[in-house]
Parts: structure tokens; C-alpha cells; sequence
């Protein structure tokens, strides 16, 4: 697996990290909680028929700025100007948990921005009856298991990665987890829902049936919400199905840009 081109963009003055690889139309990846560490097979898989680009959130690994991000319209005028920035306008976009409610505001609020959508388990939805477990309020040692359905596929996501500083590393995940609480806490409810009705491109909702996060009602409610979207379930998957069934879900997400 070759390593990406890597790219930075300033946002807000502050540089964010952008992975390039692959050939074919462009199609953005935004992370989910604990941004994107590593270039992984899902993505390599994506490459094979697009050019994937895979902009780094502001305080996600290989980028800063969270802290000037005060409120929830600071974080979207954010990503929107990472995405111009990372040349993605107009572009297919999927987004994972964090970055799948980012690509699903991003979608609703600049339709002319995203082509066509795919969601893997957002956050940014909120049930009172049934409300998400919240990851920012769990001990370390519980978050691999809310994260992946095998916790171990979770901690190799998430390892220091090859020429990594020891004593830095965890500082970043660490800032990585508070750049998402910014964004997303409490319980990651933005108000999301209310702006779904507007996205308008084709739209992939893609969920794991073992999430420790979300329920089934939730997507369903969200794929609901989204004018023609599809919801696909993945057996023995939790919160992160592009991580623990990469080779399928790569598969599923490529089929649909292709269809659409």
C-alpha cells in the first residue's frame, strides 16, 4: 500500500493536512471521531477508481485550529472552506461519524458543494426518548469498544503510526477528541435534523447493526429525513464499518457514486 501525496491548506490561518491519491473523479473523505491517523485499506480501495482526497479537520491529526471554532457556524464555515481549499467543490463526498454530520450540514446548508452524499453513522442527530452514548464521557479504556464491534480493530486504527513522536501522539489523539467535543458535545446534537429535508444530491446512508453509539431507529429516522436516500446495514459492524469491513463497504460506496 503506497502512501498518499500529501497537500496542506490554511484554514482560519492554521494549516490542515489534505491526503491525495488515486486517478478518476474527485471524492472527499471527511474522518470520523479521532480523525484519520493513517492512510487504510478502505481508502486505497476508493483509489483504485477515484481520486480520493482526505482533508484533516482542524484539530484532527495533521492539523490545528479547533480552538478558535467557538460555535457550531464557525465549525461549518470551517469544512466548508477546507473542502473549496482541498478541491472538492462539487465533488462526491462521504463522511464518516464526526466528519459524516459534517458532510451532512455541508450538504444541506451549500447543495451546489456536494454531489453526491454518503453517511457512515453521523453524528449530529439526537433522540431524547433514546439518547447516543456519549464517547467524550467514557473512560479511554471503554472508547475501542463503543468505536469498533472487535475493540482491537479500533486500538490498530488508532496505534502511533510508523515515525510518529512518542510523546507527541498521544497529545494529538488527545486534541483530537477535544476538537470533536467542540464540535459535537453535548451528545453530538446539532440540530441536524432539521436541515436533512434540504440536502439534495443522491445520498448513501451506510451503519454498522452493532453501533454502541446509535440505534437502528436513528438511522432509519435519518435516512428517512434525506429525500431519497438508502440506508445499507452491515451484520457483525459497529460504529465504524469503513474501518472494520473496508473492502464492502469501499465496494457499496463506489457502486453508489457510480449509479447516481
Amino acid at each position: 500500500m503506497s502512501e498518499p501525496q500529501t497537500l496542506t491548506v490554511d484554514v482560519n490561518g492554521f494549516p490542515c493536512r489534505v491526503w491525495r491519491k488515486g486517478s478518476g473523479p474527485n471524492l472527499g473523505f471527511l474522518a470520523g471521531f479521532g480523525g484519520q491517523p493513517r492512510w487504510v485499506p478502505f481508502l486505497d480501495k476508493l483509489a483504485e477508481t477515484r481520486t480520493v482526497i482526505v482533508p484533516s479537520l482542524p484539530g484532527f491529526p495533521g492539523a490545528t485550529g479547533h480552538t478558535v471554532l467557538d460555535n457550531h457556524l464557525d465549525w461549518i464555515i470551517a469544512v466548508h472552506l477546507l473542502l473549496r481549499r482541498a478541491d472538492l467543490i462539487g465533488a462526491d463526498l462521504a463522511g464518516s461519524s464526526v466528519g459524516g454530520a459534517f458532510a451532512a450540514d455541508v450538504a444541506a446548508i451549500f447543495p451546489s458543494l456536494v454531489k453526491r452524499l454518503v453517511l457512515i453513522a453521523p453524528f449530529g442527530l439526537f433522540d431524547d426518548k433514546e439518547p447516543a452514548t456519549d464517547p467524550w464521557a467514557q473512560c479511554a479504556d471503554n472508547v475501542a469498544g463503543l468505536m469498533c464491534a472487535e475493540p482491537d480493530n479500533w486500538k490498530k486504527l488508532v496505534e502511533m503510526p510508523a515515525g510518529a513522536n512518542s510523546v507527541e501522539w498521544p497529545i494529538e489523539m488527545t486534541r483530537a477528541s477535544e476538537a470533536a467535543a467542540r464540535a459535537l458535545w453535548p451528545l453530538g446534537n446539532t440540530q441536524l435534523a432539521k436541515r436533512l429535508p434540504l440536502i439534495e444530491g443522491p445520498t448513501l446512508i451506510l451503519w454498522g447493526e452493532q453501533d454502541a453509539l446509535f440505534s437502528r431507529q436513528e438511522q432509519e429516522r435519518l435516512t428517512a429525513a434525506i429525500p431519497g436516500a438508502r440506508l445499507t446495514v452491515y451484520s457483525e459492524t459497529g460504529h465504524c464499518p469503513n474501518w472494520e469491513r473496508p473492502q464492502r463497504v469501499a465496494g457499496d460506496l463506489d457502486a453508489f457514486v457510480r449509479e447516481a
